[in-house]
């Protein structure tokens, strides 16, 4: 659905048709993304309408980056601290 939607808002059937669920299942997950901000719903006459929220997508990346930031000098630590524990080749 995030990824329907990151192409053009679309109605809560044109979502669901290309998914393997029910409507009901479909309007569930919509509801989740929604209370979770990363989406936005309208609604006009019987039609509701979904789009991604851009700023909270924005926020989302911008944590995602800082967490990679985070475990990619984690992993250089680790590398470091293998490289210096690790026997060197010929001495046994």
């Amino acid at each position: 659905m995030v990824e329907r939607l990151c192409r053009a808002p679309a109605s809560v059937s044109e979502l669901a048709e290309r998914l393997p669920m029910t409507l009901s299942a479909v309007t569930q997950h919509l509801k989740v993304l929604e209370q979770a901000g990363l989406i936005k719903t309208s609604k006009a006459g019987r039609v509701r309408t979904c789009a991604l929220d851009a700023q909270a997508m924005a926020q989302i990346e911008l944590w995602i980056a800082q967490r990679k930031q985070i475990w990619e000098r984690q992993y250089d630590q680790l590398d470091a601290y293998l490289a210096s524990t690790s026997p060197t080749e010929g001495t046994e």
